[in-house]
């Protein structure tokens, strides 16, 4: 699986800021745990887990967008990222079942690379067909979650991931175009949506496991 690289300070997608149709409202950027909430130190090390996938997702569009060559390290650590996700799920599911959803994670990194590159040479074919796999990718990831445990609703995760997209792109965008103002509303919004997600994947395996979580 090769690694993300040449990060470069090319445009990141603005036509496909346009093509993603999820959206959301910018928000507080801590999301306050439920003062009763089930599996307390599940749901805090899932929000610990996603709250670093937005955050070096973060870095590395800073790092990229500037051409700045600490790009690569934020890369790996995002990477790293995913194996902690899978290793996460692991715990519950079986080394197989973490194993496949760090692949399907780190495909959603690396297509994002694609992206980048697609954006530098101004190829819109490719850009539009990494745009594609991006998505499709979202909605492998929902169909393997959800065929994992039935209180993960397929299209419930598949919207919540495509909104993951569409912040991301905004995200990304807003900051290449140094509009500061709509970077720093558009990762509040994506950092209250990743503690949403972190929140559903630990609801749902405190009910399907409610004897081995705490």
């Amino acid at each position: 699986m090769k690694y993300l690289k040449s990060p470069g300070s090319a445009a990141f997608l603005v036509a496909a800021a346009l093509a993603c149709t999820a959206s959301t409202s910018s928000t507080a950027a801590a999301t306050p745990m439920p003062a009763m909430s089930p599996a307390p130190e599940l749901r805090t090390a899932m929000r610990k887990l996603w709250a670093d996938h937005v955050i070096w997702t973060r870095q590395y569009i800073v790092s990229a967008a500037l051409g700045d060559p600490s790009a690569q390290a934020a890369s790996q650590r995002l990477l790293k990222n995913q194996e902690d996700i899978g290793n996460a799920v692991a715990q519950y599911y079986g080394q197989p079942a973490g194993a496949k959803l760090t692949e399907l994670l780190k495909q959603h990194i690396l297509i994002a690379v694609d992206l980048v590159a697609a954006a530098k040479a101004g190829d819109a074919a490719k850009q539009a067909d990494a745009d594609k796999r991006w998505h499709d990718n979202a909605a492998e990831i929902a169909t393997f979650l959800s065929g994992a445990n039935p209180n993960w609703p397929r299209q419930t995760l598949l919207d919540m991931l495509n909104q993951h997209l569409a912040l991301t792109t905004r995200e990304a965008v807003a900051r290449l175009k140094q509009n500061w103002t709509d970077d720093i509303a558009a990762f509040d919004g994506i950092f209250s949506q990743a503690m949403m997600m972190a929140d559903a994947l630990t609801d749902g395996i405190a009910k399907q496991f409610p004897t081995k979580v705490s």
